[in-house]
C-alpha cells in the first residue's frame, strides 16, 4: 500500500504540484499526514528533487530548442574530465540537460535553449574553443519554438507512464 500511495502522490504532484497536502489527501483518500510523510519520503529518497513550473520558454524570449550531440576522444573520458564538464555545464543556465550516452557515434548530449540563432552560434563557438582539446565531434538539431512545436515541453506527461524504481 505505501509504494501504491507513493506512486499516486507522485502521479498527482507530477500533474499539479500546487496543490496544497489537505488537497492531495481528499483525492487520495487519506490523512493530510499520511500524504506529508510520503511526500517527505520521497524527497528524502530523491524521488522528488524540485518543485518547478514549465514555463512558456518562446513567452521568456526563447526561440530556439538545441538538441547538441558531441563525440568526445576516447582517452578523455574520464572521472576528471566529467568533473570539468559538469562545472562547465553549471556555467552556462540556458543547458536544462547534459549527459553522457551512447548513440549515431556521439558520446554526450546537452538538450539548451537559446534566444536566438546569434544566442545559439555564440555558445558553441565558445564550447568548442573551450573543448577543442577533447572533442571529436558535434552536432546540433535546432528546433524553432515559434512553429516546430508539436507537443510542449513538460514533465506533466510522465504522470501516466507507468514507473519503476531503482
Amino acid at each position: 500500500m505505501r509504494k501504491e500511495l507513493a506512486d499516486k502522490l507522485l502521479r498527482e504532484l507530477l500533474k499539479n504540484s500546487k496543490r496544497s497536502d489537505r488537497e492531495l489527501a481528499k483525492l487520495l483518500n487519506v490523512s493530510q499526514p499520511t500524504v506529508t510523510r510520503t511526500r517527505h519520503k520521497l524527497e528524502k529518497n530523491g524521488m522528488i528533487q524540485d518543485y518547478t513550473i514549465t514555463p512558456d520558454f518562446r513567452r521568456m524570449g526563447f526561440e530556439l530548442l538545441a538538441i547538441t550531440l558531441i563525440k568526445l576522444k576516447p582517452e578523455v573520458r574520464s572521472p576528471e574530465v566529467f568533473k570539468r564538464a559538469q562545472e562547465y555545464t553549471e556555467k552556462f543556465p540556458n543547458a536544462i540537460f547534459a549527459g553522457h550516452g551512447e548513440g549515431l557515434g556521439m558520446t554526450s548530449v546537452i538538450i539548451s535553449f537559446h534566444h536566438d540563432f546569434t544566442d545559439y552560434t555564440r555558445k558553441w563557438n565558445q564550447m568548442r574553443l573551450d573543448w577543442k582539446d577533447y572533442l571529436l565531434d558535434l552536432k546540433t538539431f535546432i528546433v524553432s519554438l515559434e512553429d516546430g512545436t508539436i507537443k510542449r515541453f513538460s514533465s506533466t506527461y510522465l504522470k501516466d507512464v507507468p514507473h519503476k524504481r531503482k
